[in-house]
């Protein structure tokens, strides 16, 4: 289990907590994004793209990488992920992050680079020669974060760590940390009551 770094973040931590158990656990049977089973799915999308709860998302999020990465966090100018799932978080981040002593830009990046006008893969803040973070949902294997990891590097980004919501307890953690990253995470199965699949 984790905790935000003041009463006030963790009762934001709390909160989503509860909004994720009441509006974001779906029980059947599931197939993840990385080919596995599951009996239960945590969709974030629900929440992260949610009115009442993307503010505090944005404030959490915000937090844990500040804390998580200590002196290194004053490096990182910029958050974002592999679109779809990151966009939201990286908003909010932003948005969060604004009335701070070090606000950061967001970027997304695509699944493949566009074929026409300048053929970027990597949009928004300019990420080159840059500390970055990226952000994700949930995590299963990792292989969303490790692929927007890539594409960073081939645009001259340094990512320096993943941050996820949920932490779905099924490797992303080592396959972050074996390729040289932190791994962040906000919420993990325990905070929520469930177990790992």
């Amino acid at each position: 289990m984790t905790a935000s770094s003041t009463p006030e973040l963790e009762a934001d931590r709390q909160a989503l907590i509860a909004l994720i158990g009441a509006e974001a656990v779906f029980h059947g049977d599931f197939t993840l994004s990385s080919g596995k089973k599951a009996s239960y799915y945590v969709d974030m999308r629900k929440l992260t793209l949610d009115h009442r709860a993307a503010p505090a998302i944005g404030r959490i999020m915000l937090d844990l990488v500040r804390t998580g990465l200590g002196t290194d966090a004053d490096t990182v100018v910029a958050v974002g992920g592999l679109t779809l799932g990151a966009d939201p978080i990286a908003n909010a981040v932003m948005h969060a992050s604004v009335d701070t002593d070090h606000p950061l830009d967001a970027f997304v990046v695509r699944k493949e680079p566009k074929d026409h006008g300048r053929g970027r893969q990597v949009e928004g803040a300019d990420v080159v020669g840059k500390r970055v973070v990226v952000l994700e949902d949930t995590s299963t294997t990792g292989q969303s974060a490790l692929k927007a990891v890539e594409a960073l590097r081939r645009e001259g980004a340094e990512p320096i760590a993943v941050a996820v919501i949920v932490d779905r307890k099924t490797g992303a953690q080592q396959a972050i940390e074996d390729a040289g990253l932190t791994w962040l995470a906000a919420i993990d199965l325990d905070d929520l009551g469930l177990a790992p699949q």
